[in-house]
């Protein structure tokens, strides 16, 4: 089976260069007096040829220093793009439409991006610690059993960074990865230096402009995760093609109906489903699946039999931290701790798919 994270440690290694850093040397010729169907005709050509020439000798790490950067870049087409989206936000899959350049907030209550908390996070997945985490406030979702609560429902709350400090902090953060060749076939990277920068909240999605806008002024080859519910438009999905190294999705249930009850979200397995197959497209992928007491039938079987089927590929992280907080106790089936035979069953069934298990 292939390695499921194969360019990810590529770019750590220093063999490839994160999709951003491509996006910015690569030339697209645009004006902003252009239609929106016309960019987004150009972007869909854009990349298409990124991925036809992501191998070739020009985008290889040794002769990137010698590339200009060319006046107007894919990445600028793409933040012209989402600019253009927030005047009538269909950024996620609430469509609020909304003109958020305005001041008027949609569902997720996100204007200016709030930054709750950035720091390096060593509780993340093994490949990917330690990691650069950007929590932002709000979330376009409402769990009622979400343990971050505190962040996800308001908004407001936190720091606004300028790009250029946050792309600033990018830079500090990574301080370039200190490691002997034995620790490198290991895996095992500096506890003092970040290896990626993870994009997360709440959820990163209201924030897709601001995201865009940093990686305008960072400069360092370090990997994208985009760490999300995925309830994206396939519009956003496509703004980060070319963008994100690594997506880190939350894939949560089975079904529409338990989401509609504990997230407040319709059509859900449609369109998280479909934004996985998008990411599999694009990049490489770890997905999470939190267990959930008594959802074992209903959500854990589903999904996993779904990646199995669909991206087999994919890293998968079965976990059993559930905690019913925030509102979790108004709801019976969710109100109690997960029992380790539940876990030990949503465990056993993911072995059975061979799927690739953190």
């Amino acid at each position: 089976m292939k390695e499921p994270l194969a360019r990810y440690y590529s770019i750590l290694d220093g063999k490839s260069k994160a999709y951003y850093l491509l996006a910015k040397k690569m030339q697209a010729d645009f004006s902003p007096s252009q239609t929106d169907e016309e960019l987004w005709k150009l972007h869909a050509d854009q990349i298409a040829d990124f991925h036809l020439h992501i191998g070739d000798e020009e985008f290889k790490s040794e002769r990137m220093k010698g590339l200009d950067t060319p006046a107007r870049s894919l990445l600028d087409l793409k933040l012209e793009l989402a600019k253009r989206m927030l005047s009538r936000c269909e950024i996620c899959e609430w469509r609020c439409h909304v003109n958020r350049n305005e001041g008027v907030k949609g569902r997720c209550g996100v204007l200016d991006p709030r930054i709750a908390s950035e720091f390096l996070h060593y509780g993340e997945e093994p490949p990917l610690i330690p990691s650069y985490t950007i929590f932002f406030s709000g979330c376009n979702f409402k769990c009622v059993f979400c343990q971050n609560y505190d962040i996800s429902t308001h908004p407001d709350e936190g720091i606004y960074l300028l790009p250029q400090r946050l792309a600033a902090k990018i830079a500090e953060r990574f301080g370039g990865i200190a490691r002997s060749k034995a620790i490198s076939a290991m895996k095992v990277w500096s506890p003092m230096s970040a290896v990626n920068v993870n994009w997360v909240g709440g959820d990163p999605t209201p924030n897709l402009y601001y995201v865009l806008d940093v990686l305008q002024y960072a400069v360092v080859n370090i990997p994208q995760i985009w760490n999300s519910n995925m309830f994206l438009t396939e519009k956003s999905m496509e703004l980060l093609d070319g963008i994100i190294d690594v997506y880190l999705t939350d894939f949560k249930y089975g079904n529409n109906s338990c989401a509609r009850r504990l997230s407040g979200v319709q059509n859900y397995f449609e369109i998280v489903s479909r934004n996985h197959l998008l990411a599999a497209k694009q990049a490489e992928v770890i997905v999470r699946h939190l267990v959930l007491p008594n959802h074992i039938e209903c959500c854990t079987k589903p999904v996993l039999k779904w990646i199995a089927e669909n991206i087999p590929s994919a890293l998968v992280n079965v976990m059993d931290q559930y905690r019913p907080m925030h509102r979790a106790f108004e709801h019976r089936d969710i109100n109690r701790l997960l029992k380790p035979s539940e876990f030990e069953e949503a465990y056993a069934f993911a072995r059975e798919l061979n799927l690739h298990l953190v």
